[in-house]
């Protein structure tokens, strides 16, 4: 059976908020009200079963973050992951590939051409490197953060 898969609503706040807050150095720091008017101004904001979420953005979207703003200045058609993060308690169940492989069939709905993203090679994230290897993304860039003194990787998967 497939993971349950749902819009995130507001009583979902409290659980993604930590589970952000979990996952900070792979992610970006958020509060309340900016988690809030993420999800409100997201193209794909969607929860698994409680433990895990993915929010993200497509090319039109009126977002700042430099990552995003990266994929945009050399995309037409994407949809950009901003942050996907799964709960230690709900590990190993395969949520973060539901997730995408709902992410893939929406932006695939919408005519959109790809799923793009970056992880961290600085500090590093092999897992992370791993899961979307596993997926089909390829590296397509990188950049120094200074402001968060970090290298992302982006990557990319080009929908079929």
């Amino acid at each position: 059976m497939g993971a349950l898969i749902r819009d995130i609503d507001p009583a979902d706040l409290p659980w993604v908020l930590a589970l952000n807050l979990a996952h900070e150095v792979e992610l970006s720091p958020l509060n309340e009200g900016r988690l809030a008017a993420l999800i409100d101004a997201a193209t794909y904001a969607r929860a698994a079963e409680g433990g895990a979420f993915l929010i993200g953005f497509d090319q039109s979207a009126d977002y700042d973050s430099e990552n995003f703003l990266w994929h945009r200045a050399r995309r037409e058609k994407f949809l950009y992951v901003d942050r996907i993060a799964v709960a230690a308690t709900h590990r190993r169940r395969g949520l973060a590939a539901a997730l995408y492989a709902d992410l893939f069939a929406f932006a695939a709905e919408r005519g959109l051409e790809r799923v793009v993203a970056e992880v961290n090679a600085e500090p590093p994230n092999p897992a992370s490197d791993a899961f979307h290897a596993r997926l089909g993304f390829v590296t397509v860039g990188e950049a120094r953060l200074k402001a968060r003194e970090k290298t992302v990787r982006y990557i990319e998967r080009v929908l079929d």
